[in-house]
């Protein structure tokens, strides 16, 4: 399977690495039991808002009306929302991440709608949304100590830096009531690349122990959430897979550049909790009927642990 990574074109492999978000899981360092924390954590947290009744509130005037925006882990709040797995939130010490829109334009025809929304991150630091799939690995613990493997789980989301994000809002009308079909989240505008990405790593037993395996970070372009029958699923494309550590050169960006368009070329949707999906398409409500604020839901995978400060940055 390694060597499945290294091949250029090596699509099979790419489709079970890009398989990837089909279950959802925690990010556990090498040598450590996979639900184990990532990195030391201080002791200062953050009002804790699992324990809340619900979410936080967004702040959705542009900044010409001199909107303060949101910390971006009130804005990332819908990750834990659409999560199958429990989720905690690790941000860097210091953390000056805000996220807060810019402009809103609006195109309509007799039947349908297109709303367009830019915002703009800015601030230093990182944030994480780190997946725990301890369960999981309980579950499926017998078949790991018998040498089977738990390839391709998400161990986490992360918010570096600043950037910039469009939101594209579709849907149709029914009379004068708008319904929402589709909520599009483009990282990579404005001419900067995204500055989200996730991880990914594989679980298995050996020397007596769980451990993570064969990581991966793939820098994200978009995530999409519909309104549609059957179970929700979130479509996401990719720029860029590299093995974990790998260089920032030229040539380590061609070649993730490369693995990422074979990926998205056979990248299947990913299954997300129902009560986030309709969080979203109901966020993308508020933006079209200009509301001034929109609340999310309470994420019931937001583990009761508050926001962490953790003592490293590194991903």
């Amino acid at each position: 399977m390694l060597r499945g990574i290294k091949k250029l074109c090596g699509l099979r492999r790419l489709k079970r690495l890009l398989g990837l978000l089909l279950v959802m899981g925690c990010f556990a360092p090498l040598q450590r039991l996979a639900g184990a924390p990532q990195s030391p954590v201080s002791d200062k947290h953050e009002p804790n808002p699992a324990l809340q009744s619900t979410g936080p509130t967004l702040h959705l005037g542009d900044g010409r009306r001199g909107s303060p925006g949101n910390t971006v882990s009130e804005f990332m709040y819908f990750v834990p929302l659409i999560s199958l797995e429990p989720v905690s939130v690790v941000k860097s010490p210091g953390n000056t991440q805000r996220v807060r829109m810019l402009s809103t334009t609006r195109s309509a025809t007799a039947g349908s709608f297109l709303v367009t929304c830019e915002y703009e991150f800015n601030g230093e630091g990182n944030q994480r949304n780190v997946f725990d799939h301890s369960e999981k690995i309980r579950r499926h613990e017998r078949e790991l100590k018998e040498g089977g493997v738990l390839d391709h789980q998400l161990s986490s989301i992360n918010v570096e830096g600043a950037g910039r994000l469009r939101i594209e809002v579709e849907g149709t009308m029914t009379g004068n009531v708008p319904i929402v079909t589709e909520v599009r989240l483009r990282f990579n505008c404005g001419g900067q690349p995204s500055l989200v990405s996730i991880g990914l790593h594989d679980v298995g037993y050996s020397d007596g122990e769980m451990r993570v395996r064969n990581e991966i970070n793939a820098r994200v372009n978009t995530l999409t959430f519909r309104r549609m029958p059957g179970p929700p699923k979130m479509d996401i494309t990719v720029a860029a897979v590299k093995r974990k550590g790998a260089g920032n050169n030229f040539v380590q960006n061609v070649i993730g550049g490369l693995k990422a368009t074979a990926a998205n070329m056979v990248l299947k949707p990913i299954a997300v909790e129902p009560a986030g999906n309709e969080a979203m398409l109901n966020f993308g409500l508020a933006l079209v009927s200009k509301t001034p604020s929109f609340t999310f839901p309470n994420a019931s995978n937001l583990k009761a642990t508050g926001l962490l400060t953790s003592a490293r940055t590194d991903q």
